[in-house]
């Protein structure tokens, strides 16, 4: 996987053309994998409630996960600005240049965005058009209730159990058989990514990667680091764990690319099959650490560069609209720029085409994004599964 990467990233940068040409090879694989993303998370979470016969726990389980996203993500949010306060990378940067017909697409609909129109959004219209647009949440909601009607059928549900279960076996073997290729998917979205974008604009705007990367990593083996030393694991172990899963998201810039694997590798890790069916899956919308953390850099970066000076009220301000900005697009194509443009919006302080100055090298830190992602929804299920007394180390290091 290191040695598909590195050499996509070295066809990209010597040869952009043929970099730009390997689009379809990346895009293939992550076809592949949204392909049964949505048959996979219908399966897990309707066994693991199906396989509960205390429904009272499920809630449970439900909201503990949705109050540990909320405060972590809120803690991921205020690293971003005290970090951007204290080095400040977008101070003597020109904003001059910056054309508001750039960002349009995402300045356009940050405009319509609503918590409200998010949460009506759960809720499917169409149960089969859930799962043939991957609407990842519709697709929780509705496997929640078909889960809950199995479990409350008891013995004469079973038969439906049992089906359920040889089918999960199917599709865990076909992502088995996807994850072959995950080397040449890598190898294409590299490519594309560094012949399209060029090593170039790393440059102008390195300071700002810089501190985006190195908060992320502060975050991950600091914060939760401390979170998973809380509650009596190790998370090197874990990250040894799912090492794998991280190479695959830093060829492809995409968490969805591993949510199939991450459900079965965090199950052999210990958890619980019923935690993590419903933590997992949810935490992909809500809690989005990495994105939280670039959202708040982001919004301070582009007031720095336009020389806006945001008062101690302005920026606690920032962090209120961006704990329901950031919910609000989950799920969106273009997510992290429609977020971003909503909350300039709605502080109307900042110019909101400034969102064009990031435009250029978000590819670039997209990886950080989804790597933090997918190591935060990894801790939060052991923490949720821990919580529960519902977590069992396997035996042996060859179990896992």
């Amino acid at each position: 996987m290191l040695f598909a990467i590195a050499c996509g990233a070295l066809l990209g940068a010597l040869a952009p053309a043929a970099g730009k040409a390997m689009r379809p090879v990346g895009e293939t694989f992550i076809n592949l994998v949204r392909m049964v993303i949505t048959p996979v998370i219908f399966l897990t979470v309707v066994l693991g409630i199906a396989r509960t016969s205390d429904l009272k726990r499920v809630g449970r389980i439900g909201f503990k996960a949705l109050l540990y996203f909320e405060v972590v993500t809120t803690f991921a949010l205020a690293i971003g600005v005290v970090v951007m306060n204290l080095i400040r990378p977008g101070d003597g940067i020109d904003a001059s240049r910056v054309s508001a017909a750039d960002v349009a697409q995402y300045t356009g609909s940050g405009a319509h965005l609503s918590l409200i129109d998010f949460l009506v959004h759960i809720v499917p219209s169409s149960v089969v058009g859930a799962f043939a647009e991957g609407q990842v949440l519709q697709v929780v909601f509705f496997s929640i209730l078909f889960g809950a009607a199995l479990a409350s059928l008891g013995d004469f549900g079973q038969p439906v159990v049992r089906g359920l279960e040889f089918l999960e076996v199917i599709f865990f073997k076909i992502v088995a058989m996807i994850m072959r290729v995950a080397p040449i998917g890598a190898f294409g979205a590299m490519a594309f990514t560094v012949g399209a974008f060029g090593l170039g604009s790393l440059l102008t705007l390195g300071r700002l990667m810089l501190c985006v990367y190195l908060t992320m990593a502060l975050f991950i083996f600091v914060v939760l680091n401390a979170i998973a030393r809380g509650f009596g694991f190790s998370l090197w172990r874990l990250l040894g764990h799912i090492r794998e899963e991280i190479l695959i998201v830093l060829g492809t810039s995409s968490s969805e690319a591993v949510l199939p694997r991450i459900i079965d590798k965090l199950e052999r890790f210990g958890c619980a099959r019923s935690v993590v069916g419903l933590v997992v899956p949810a935490g992909y919308s809500f809690n989005l650490d990495g994105t939280s953390i670039y959202l708040s850099m982001a919004t301070l970066f582009i007031a720095q560069a336009y020389g806006v000076h945001l008062s101690l009220g302005q920026q606690l301000s920032v962090l209120a609209i961006l704990m329901v900005t950031s919910k609000g697009a989950a799920g969106v194509t273009g997510s992290g720029f429609i977020v971003l443009a909503s909350t300039l919006s709605a502080l109307r302080v900042v110019p909101i085409e400034g969102v064009a100055l990031v435009l250029g090298v978000d590819r670039f830190m997209s990886e950080a994004r989804a790597i933090t992602n997918v190591i935060g929804n990894a801790v939060a299920t052991v923490v949720i599964s821990k919580s529960e007394r519902a977590f069992e180390a396997p035996l042996t290091e060859e179990a896992m």
